[in-house]
């Protein structure tokens, strides 16, 4: 229950709240007099903005209440815009000179999807009369008639990323997570705390190409089980409810990744279980649920003592990130959450903290790294989807064109039983469709020629072909130009 001294007068707020089927984190609005309209809970409760993932949930709420607020400084509610509002609302957000904060197409793109789907669904349902979002037909690929927002942004930059090498990433993840000097000595005045837990995060991102919530929300049990091999990756499973597309998946990650995750589980993790579990900080928390045994094909099937005590059946691809959150196992320390990252309260370190982690090792790179190298490395979670795309193209390009030695012809065969290098890159990052991977993740690398890379040497590596791209390339960035 929330101390706000408005909520104090409505003890049975929770009763309320199960009655009107709100959940806990459904997304609401009030107007600036405190007023939540029922129109908008619906929207947010009933339609499909409630099954969109929660970081786009959260992203489209603040979204829309930026053109909120532009509409009650005039004087009007959300459901009397009109379409002299939204133009004036892009020209504010984007071009008048009055605003200290203007936005890229990109950006201005988002807020207006946004909207399309709020007004869109206001006017089937006849909560407003006109929809301000005015809209246009415009032709496909393949000769359908689709209708998109009229106001979208004519200057939006898809291909607008960066990526880093192995040998880059691994001098920025040292020096910025980790606590290394530049000739790769420790730092003595380095302060950071939990550099194992962020280390081994930040490679299961640049091994996996998983989503930032999709490797933040792991459990310790989807961790793959390492033994002694003579394999290079590992494969575990994402659940559905988890991932951004709704969709279970296969992931990789490289046996020397694996070891970094497991090594922290051993370590640091384990000694901040025990000291929460001797405070008794997990037995004190209200909503656990206890895992008792799983059952089913792949163990997905878990039987759950929720926080009412009731023995309950959840199915591992239904839990989202916010359930996955409550999920204990009972040792003979007692209760110990299943979820892998925690912080050093012993609590889950949930997904949107990882942002911060990554700016501050960013900072420190610039900070121990400037006048030493010409470009100190930054590093974003999706920089590392980024980078695992480049990584994975150019290895398979690289396999199936001089690799397995193939003929034109045989070639064509591999293609039509595997797929191409690009479709397997698609499915590895969870893209609906190739052009995606090809026009964001890839874009300025797209029309290299592997092979013509390849005409004047011996058969070079895969970190030497991305050196070789990063030479001719601004966006790659490579230690070996920096150092």
């Amino acid at each position: 229950m929330s101390d706000h001294p408005l909520l104090r007068e409505w003890p049975d707020l929770d009763v309320r709240e199960e009655a009107a089927r709100i959940d806990p984190g459904d997304v609401f609005f009030t107007d600036p007099n405190y007023q939540a309209d029922p129109r908008l809970t619906l929207y947010t409760t009933r339609s499909a903005f409630a099954h969109l993932a929660r970081e786009t949930r959260r992203n489209y709420s603040g979204d829309c209440c930026l053109f909120f607020n532009f509409l009650w400084q005039r004087g009007k509610n959300w459901c009397d815009a009109e379409a002299d509002d939204l133009l004036d609302f892009e020209d504010w957000r984007r071009w008048s000179p009055r605003n200290p904060q203007r936005i890229s197409g990109a950006k201005w793109d988002r807020e207006l999807t946004a909207l399309t789907r709020l007004y869109k669904w206001a006017t089937a349902k006849k909560y407003v009369a006109v929809n301000p979002v005015l809209m246009r037909e415009v032709l496909g690929r393949n000769g359908e008639i689709s209708s998109v927002p009229a106001q979208r942004a004519k200057d939006v930059r898809s291909s607008n990323v960066k990526w880093l090498t192995p040998r880059t990433y691994r001098l920025w993840r040292d020096v910025g997570l980790r606590g290394y000097t530049a000739d790769g000595r420790r730092d003595p005045s380095f302060r950071g705390r939990n550099d194992d837990r962020n280390a081994a995060y930040s490679d299961l991102l640049f091994s996996s190409g998983m989503r930032l919530s999709e490797g933040g929300s792991l459990l310790t049990f989807e961790v793959p089980v390492l033994v002694e091999t003579m394999k290079r990756y590992f494969d575990g499973r994402l659940g559905k409810a988890a991932t951004k597309s709704r969709r279970e998946r296969t992931f990789y990650v490289a046996i020397e990744d694996l070891r970094s995750i497991v090594t922290y589980e051993r370590t640091t993790r384990r000694a901040v279980v025990r000291r929460a579990q001797a405070k008794g900080r997990y037995e004190a928390m209200d909503d656990v649920w206890v895992l008792e045994s799983r059952s089913g094909w792949r163990q997905s099937i878990l039987h759950i003592r929720d926080e009412k005590g009731r023995l309950v059946k959840r199915d591992l691809n239904s839990l989202d990130v916010e359930e996955r959150q409550l999920l204990f196992t009972k040792g003979d320390n007692g209760l110990e959450p299943l979820w892998l990252w925690l912080s050093e309260d012993g609590r889950p370190f949930l997904p949107h903290s990882w942002e911060a982690i990554y700016r501050a090792a960013s900072q420190r790179c610039q900070k121990v790294l400037e006048g030493k190298v010409p470009q100190p490395p930054y590093f974003t979670p999706h920089m590392a989807r980024h980078s695992f795309a480049l990584k994975m193209l150019v290895a398979l390009m690289h396999a199936l064109d001089k690799r397995f030695g193939l003929t034109p012809e045989e070639r064509k065969d591999f293609r039509l039983l595997y797929g191409d290098a690009w479709r397997m890159v698609k499915d590895l990052l969870d893209h609906a469709s190739e052009e995606t991977t090809r026009k964001i993740y890839l874009a300025p690398v797209s029309d290299l020629q592997i092979r013509s890379l390849l005409l004047d040497e011996a058969d070079p590596g895969t970190n030497e072909l991305l050196t070789r791209i990063a030479k001719i390339s601004e966006r790659v960035l490579d230690s070996e130009e920096l150092i």
